[in-house]
């Protein structure tokens, strides 16, 4: 319980207003680290839980991927800073308009397609370039068009069947498919993501959450704001992608996605890297998720 303690102090520090969590955070930010006896004392003082029911469990991380400042072989797709002047337009909107010289706003980076299309699903990632300087991509906006899993889009074609579906298998369908089909298969997810350079991050801490605090890997959950606040903490029961066994585990409601519906629905931030990777990628899980809610809130 207490690796949880400093994910939560940071969350803490992140919100303006803490409102029925106030009291909490104020005891947090005492709490000796890495004390388990405190840490249990200081959630049985502060909170209660209350069931969100069972639903998914999926993984996130920070991927690391290639970039270059010049479009050229092998870097084939934008990364692009929101244009608040740009017409709202579906993925194939967008990439039209970037490939006829037409787009807005500004080009960040060029990337291989697939890793440019995961990175718009995970929503942050390490950018590193030919010399090996290092750059954080953060997520900076979207566009209005809904979030649609390409993975669905396989079963349904057929393509792939139901159980086999991974970020691993469907990177590889991307990567083996033809180009102009992989090019397809991915507009068919008419959502677009955009970023920002994110500097001001150090290079030891996770990214940014939509709650403003670095997200912390194993303990940094996205969420349904519409049901659990951003904030909160949360206990979670499930199972580790990788090895199957029980995966229990306090952890706090940091960061929200597009794809992430529901009361009992969270996305399990794993850190960065390929080992993360494999983990979220892997990471499709039945859970079951309680809420703790702060007494007399």
């Amino acid at each position: 319980m207490s690796e949880a303690v400093p994910a939560f102090q940071a969350g803490c520090t992140a919100m303006r207003d803490p409102g029925p969590l106030a009291a909490a955070c104020a005891e947090a930010a005492r709490l000796p680290a890495g004390d388990e006896r405190a840490a249990r004392a200081f959630l049985e003082a502060h909170f209660e839980p209350a069931s969100a029911g069972e639903g998914l469990i999926t993984g996130y991380y920070e991927p690391v991927l290639r970039i270059s400042p010049v479009r050229a072989p092998g870097f084939t797709a934008p990364l692009l800073a929101p244009a608040p002047d740009a017409p709202d337009m579906d993925r194939a909107g967008i990439e039209a308009a970037v490939a006829r010289g037409e787009w807005p706003g500004e080009i960040l980076a060029w990337a291989d397609p697939v890793d440019a299309f995961f990175l718009q699903i995970q929503g942050s990632g390490r950018g590193v370039y030919p010399d090996g300087t290092v750059r954080r991509l953060g997520y900076a906006g979207k566009n209005q068009h809904p979030y649609v899993p390409i993975g669905r889009l396989l079963i349904e074609r057929g393509a792939m069947a139901r159980e086999d579906v991974s970020m691993q298998s469907i990177r590889a369908w991307l990567q083996e498919a033809p180009p102009e089909e992989a090019r397809a298969l991915m507009q068919g997810n008419p959502s677009w993501v955009f970023f920002g350079w994110r500097d001001d991050l150090p290079a030891e801490g996770g990214p940014a959450g939509t709650l403003g605090a670095p997200l912390t890997p194993g303990r940094s959950v996205a969420v349904d704001r519409a049901h659990t606040p951003l904030g909160s903490l949360l206990w979670i029961t499930t199972r580790h992608p990788l090895s199957g066994e029980k995966l229990e585990r306090l952890v706090v409601a940091g960061d929200t996605g597009g794809a992430i519906r529901g009361p009992a629905r969270a996305d399990l931030f794993w850190g960065w890297g390929d080992e993360a990777g494999a983990a979220a990628g892997q990471m499709r899980e039945k859970g079951r998720v309680w809420v703790l809610r702060p007494k007399g809130g």
